[in-house]
């Protein structure tokens, strides 16, 4: 039995999988109230699957990007239950999360995440789900940079994630162009993804030997904590002419 933590974002999500199938699952709106929501709703999730946290033999968890107070709070509690019982452990990045929910499209699946300041995270994956690979590791990128990453991508896929924050004008220009926008619901991050995915990691890695301890955890900020109001780094808008985003055959 497998435990999986999502608490990095507005909306939480834990799950108890078998074997990355999963048994039972949560999701809620949290807020930034991570940290006092989600022992709580662990406990739910494992009560729904009927089993006790004593029967886990792995947790997987979500390290980012996203809140900082809720990245800390999920990968506190996974190193917790993990180094509590010496139970591997294996993170994944929200966007690869995020993207697992469109494995089964043709082309990339460019996931987005609006990480304020005039930028947005981005991660770019393919499929199909036996196949799936990282095709350009997580960054931080304005909205011009991120034109030009999607044509530098030579085909059209997916656009998954905080999507609907781009803007009617650039979604619809996009649309044009051959992208697929996923919706609010196709697109939310869900734990009983990161069960699947992360499972596969484990079995495949344990197989060969590797370790999954919980020290071996990161967090993935992208960009260093910041208190207070933050300037933006850019205001500059996505270019919605054509020319700028033009795509091969």
């Amino acid at each position: 039995m497998e435990l999986a933590i999502d608490s990095v974002g507005q909306v939480s999500s834990v799950a108890v999988s078998e074997r990355g199938r999963v048994l039972a699952e949560i999701t809620w709106p949290t807020g930034r109230r991570h940290t006092p929501t989600l022992v709580p709703q662990i406990d739910a999730v494992c009560t729904a699957a009927s089993i006790e946290r004593e029967s886990l033999e792995a947790v997987f968890v979500d390290v980012g990007p996203g809140a900082y107070g809720g990245i800390r709070a999920g990968m506190a509690a996974a190193a917790a239950i993990c180094v509590a019982r010496g139970l591997p452990a294996v993170g994944l990045s929200r966007l690869e999360i995020e993207a697992a929910a469109h494995a089964v499209a043709a082309g990339p699946i460019v996931a987005l995440h609006n990480a304020g300041r005039g930028q947005w995270a981005v991660g770019v994956y393919t499929g199909p789900a036996a196949h799936w690979r990282e095709e350009a590791e997580p960054g931080l990128v304005t909205l011009p940079e991120l034109a030009r990453q999607l044509a530098a991508l030579g085909e059209v896929g997916v656009l998954c994630g905080e999507v609907a924050g781009l803007g009617e004008d650039v979604i619809g220009h996009l649309s044009q162009l051959g992208w697929t926008v996923g919706g609010a619901a196709a697109s939310m991050r869900r734990a009983g993804l990161l069960a699947e995915l992360a499972w596969r990691i484990l079995d495949r890695g344990q197989a060969a030997g590797q370790s999954f301890a919980p020290a071996r955890l990161e967090p993935l900020y992208l960009r260093e904590p910041a208190i207070g109001p933050q300037q933006p780094v850019v205001g500059a808008p996505f270019p919605l002419g054509t020319s700028a985003l033009e795509t091969t055959e």
